[in-house]
């Protein structure tokens, strides 16, 4: 590793297993080809989505993003079950994820009932507050169910940035991004220079980055009260063509954590 090399580190990493719920701040992470583990495995779906897009999401009920999801083993959703035994074979075996079962979840609704992830209360709950028009239901996947890419990073400074354009404390958790960056460059969007580029985390993952994170009306929210503050979204279209943050696709997997290097490869 050249230290000349060395542009930043990891601040924290976020996963999100209920698509669209609250997302939970995690020391370390496996990092596979799709992505976080443990990220976006759940989902529902709503039929008054497109086909191209059918999930529930918090534009549909603000509700949904003060959902806080639960796993009832959270050792199995730390890594691959057979991660070690994997990463020592000299050919790279490709680990095996842990069973639906194994990954099981409750969620606690904001005012604090317990519902099993798959209860049809809770599909029934959501679909209530998303109002006429929705029928929902679960899905689950071990591919996270994400928007675009794998993996969504943005920096602390991009936020920073924002919060003084704007006049307003962003808190970096609107962004719902998997991997909060801290550039050394100091740099608000400083991360829009990486895309093409190749980086490593920590002694061992490698990603590519892909592409500018277009945004939504999601970062608007706010992930404590669910609500919006519009003039967030429109600084990032007028004034930053609507992006904000990057996509990268995994290349090298394995495992990360809070506070590891941030390598720009040759």
């Amino acid at each position: 590793m050249s230290q000349n090399n060395i542009i930043g580190s990891v601040d924290t990493l976020w996963r999100y297993p209920v698509k669209s719920m609250r997302g939970q701040s995690i020391e370390q992470a496996f990092i596979g080809y799709a992505g976080i583990y443990g990220d976006r495995l759940y989902a529902f779906k709503t039929s008054a989505g497109p086909d191209f897009f059918p999930y529930l999401t918090g534009r549909d009920t603000q509700d949904m993003l003060l959902c806080t999801p639960r796993f009832r083993q959270p050792e199995k959703a730390e890594q691959p079950v057979n991660w070690a035994e994997a990463e020592a074979m000299s050919v790279g075996i490709t680990p095996v994820f842990s069973s639906a079962h194994e990954l099981a979840m409750d969620v606690v609704t904001p005012n604090g009932e317990v519902y099993a992830i798959d209860d049809p209360a809770l599909a029934k709950k959501l679909e209530a507050s998303a109002g006429a028009g929705h029928e929902v239901s679960l899905t689950h996947s071990q591919r996270a169910m994400t928007d675009c890419r794998p993996l969504s990073l943005i920096s602390l400074q991009t936020g920073q940035q924002l919060a003084k354009e704007t006049g307003i404390d962003i808190d970096n958790r609107r962004f719902r991004a998997n991997i909060y960056l801290d550039l050394n460059s100091g740099e608000g969007f400083g991360e829009d220079n990486l895309v093409g580029r190749h980086l490593k985390l920590g002694d061992k993952v490698v990603i590519t980055i892909v592409e500018r994170d277009p945004r939504c009306a999601m970062i608007t929210y706010d992930p404590d009260t669910g609500e919006a503050t519009p003039q967030i979204l429109r600084q990032v279209t007028q004034h930053h063509e609507r992006n904000a943050g990057i996509y990268a696709a995994v290349v090298v997997e394995g495992m990360v954590k809070a506070g590891d290097s941030v390598e720009l490869m040759a």
